[in-house]
C-alpha cells in the first residue's frame, strides 16, 4: 500500500462516525491570527483542545495565548530550538512552565494538543494536565506548577484570547488547526475531545465536542465557514481574523489528513516551505553543494495517483517537476548528482525546456511543451501499469491518455517496484524557483473545481476516471 512517513498519521485512515471537514492555514509569514476579547471568566479552571499539524521548524509558534502585552502571559506554544510543547504563565507572584520532554518535528502528522486546567486542584500535577494524542505527558524537561487556587492570566476581562499568537513576541502558528476548543469552567479529560479507535487502540481520532459546557468565555472553531474562519460554532461572538483569507480553509484534516512537501527533507538551509508546506522556494545558493528538491510526505507503490503543481516563479527552463524515490539517496553533498533529483536514475521529471525522462537514461522532447512561471502542470502516476503522464495547463502532453490503462496511450514507462513522491526541483544554480502544490486542499484559489470520484480535493482541471488525491482516506481505500 501506499506509505506515510513516520509519524502521528494514523487517525486520518480510521474509520470513524465523526469526521471533521475543514482546518485553518496559518502561514507564520503572514503573521496570521485570530482573537476575541475576554469577558471576566474562570482564572483557575479551563481547558484548550486543538488539532494541530505544524508547518516549518525552528521557531516558536503559539497555539494559544493570552496577556496583556506586558509582564502578565499564557500561552500554549512549542518551542522554537527543541520543538516541545510548553505551557506557561508568567505573573508577579507565580510562575508556571511545563515543558516537556517529547519533541513534536512530524511535519506530516496531526496532532491532538489537550491542556486541561484546575488550580483548585490539591495534588500539584493534577492542576495542569497536557495530553497529546489522548495520552498525558508525564515527563518533563521543566515543570514548575502553579500554587493551588492560583488565578491564572486567562479569561481576564478585557484581555485577549488569541489563536495562533501569542500576546507578546509574536510567536506566529505555522500550519493547520483544526477543532479549536475553549472550555471555561471545567477541567476537561483528553477523552472529551477524542477516543482511541475501537479496532486500531493505537489510534487517537476526534470526537464531537459540541455538546460539551463551554462556559462563559468559551468558543469551538470548526473553521466550516470560509468567509468567516473565526465564526464561534458554539454560538458566541465569533473571533476576529488576521491576515487570513478564504483560501486559508483547508480539507487537510485530522480525520482525512493530505499529502504536503516534507519540511524533515530539506537539504539547504536558505530553502523554505510556507502555506502549510504547500509553496517551496529554491535558493541560489549552494555553497554546501546542497539539493534544491522536494519531496512529498506521502509515497506512492501502487493504485493510481493525481496532483497538480503551480509554477509561481521560474527565472528560466530549468525547473523540473515529476516523481522520484529512493529519498535516502538525495542527501547534502558537493556532487552534480545531489543537486537535484533528475541528475541520477532516481526519478523522472517533466522539465520546463520541453521534455520528460531523467539525466541517467535521457530525455524525450517529442510531444512535450515548455512551461513556465504561471502554468498549472498536472500529473497521473498509474502505479498498476507502471505509468507516468503529464500535463500542462489541461492539455495531457504527448497526446496522451491517462484512462488507457494498461495500453498506456501516450505514457512515459517507468520502473517498478518503487515507492515514488511527488518531486519538484530546479536545475541551475544562480536562480529561484517557487512551486506551489496542489495534492488536493490547494493553498491558492481554483477558478474551476475539480473533485476526484470519492469527491475529495479540490482541483484546477478535471482529475482522470480511476485516479485519486494523495490523502489518507484514499490510501485506506485504494492503495
Amino acid at each position: 500500500m501506499p506509505l506515510i512517513l513516520p509519524g502521528n498519521v494514523a487517525s486520518a485512515t480510521a474509520s470513524t462516525g465523526y469526521d471533521v471537514a475543514n482546518s485553518c492555514r496559518f502561514n507564520d509569514g503572514d503573521s496570521a491570527s485570530m482573537t476575541k476579547t475576554s469577558g471576566s471568566g474562570d482564572r483557575r479552571q479551563f481547558t484548550i483542545s486543538a488539532w494541530v499539524k505544524r508547518g516549518v521548524l525552528g521557531t516558536e509558534q503559539e497555539i494559544y495565548g493570552s496577556g496583556d502585552s506586558g509582564s502578565n502571559v499564557f500561552g500554549v506554544f512549542f518551542d522554537g530550538s527543541t520543538n516541545r510543547l510548553s505551557v506557561t504563565d508568567y505573573q508577579s507572584g507565580g510562575t508556571l512552565t511545563l515543558t516537556t520532554n517529547r519533541v513534536f518535528r512530524d511535519c506530516s502528522a496531526w496532532y491532538h494538543v489537550c491542556v486541561a486546567i484546575d488550580t483548585e486542584q490539591a495534588t500539584n500535577t493534577n492542576r495542569v494536565k497536557i495530553y497529546i494524542n489522548g495520552t498525558q505527558e508525564t515527563s518533563f524537561a521543566t515543570a514548575n506548577y502553579p500554587d493551588e487556587d492560583e488565578d491564572l492570566y486567562v479569561n481576564v476581562s478585557g484581555q485577549p484570547h488569541n489563536v495562533g499568537v501569542d500576546q507578546g513576541p509574536g510567536r506566529f502558528f505555522d500550519g493547520y488547526m483544526a477543532e479549536v476548543v475553549f472550555i471555561d469552567g471545567t477541567q476537561y479529560a483528553a477523552s472529551d475531545f477524542g477516543e482511541f479507535d475501537s479496532d486500531s487502540p493505537t489510534i487517537w481520532k476526534p470526537k464531537d465536542p459540541s455538546g460539551l459546557t463551554f462556559g462563559t468565555n468559551g468558543f469551538y472553531l470548526d473553521f466550516e465557514a470560509s468567509d468567516n474562519l473565526g465564526n464561534d460554532a458554539n454560538g458566541g461572538t465569533d473571533l476576529t481574523e488576521s491576515n487570513l483569507a478564504a483560501t486559508d480553509q483547508a480539507t487537510d484534516t485530522p480525520t482525512n489528513n493530505f499529502a504536503t512537501w516534507n519540511a524533515a527533507i530539506i537539504m539547504d538551509s536558505a530553502c523554505s516551505f510556507a502555506e502549510g508546506n504547500l509553496k517551496a522556494t529554491t535558493t541560489n545558493d549552494y555553497a554546501a553543494g546542497a539539493s534544491n528538491s522536494f519531496f512529498s510526505t506521502i509515497g506512492m507503490t501502487s493504485g493510481k495517483w493525481y496532483w497538480e503543481i503551480n509554477v509561481v516563479t521560474a527565472p528560466n527552463s530549468y525547473s523540473l517537476a515529476g516523481i522520484a524515490f529512493d529519498l535516502s539517496a538525495h542527501q547534502q553533498g558537493s556532487t552534480a548528482s545531489q543537486y537535484n533529483y533528475s541528475y541520477t536514475t532516481l526519478g523522472y521529471s517533466y522539465s520546463g525546456g520541453g521534455g520528460i525522462g531523467n539525466d541517467g537514461d535521457g530525455w524525450t522532447s517529442t510531444g512535450y511543451d515548455t512551461y513556465a512561471a504561471g502554468d498549472i502542470l498536472s500529473f497521473a502516476l498509474d502505479l498498476d501499469n507502471d505509468n507516468f503522464y503529464v500535463a500542462k495547463n489541461g492539455t495531457w502532453q504527448n497526446s496522451a491518455d491517462p484512462e488507457s490503462g494498461a495500453t498506456g496511450t501516450g505514457a512515459f514507462s517507468i520502473a517498478s517496484g518503487n515507492t515514488y513522491f511527488a518531486a519538484v526541483s530546479d536545475n541551475q544554480k544562480t536562480n529561484v524557483w517557487v512551486y506551489d502544490a496542489n495534492f488536493g486542499s490547494p493553498s491558492y484559489a481554483i477558478t474551476s473545481g475539480n473533485a476526484d470520484a470519492d469527491d475529495y480535493g479540490n482541483f484546477e482541471y478535471a482529475v482522470p476516471s480511476g485516479y485519486y488525491a494523495l490523502c489518507t482516506k484514499n490510501l485506506a481505500e485504494y492503495g
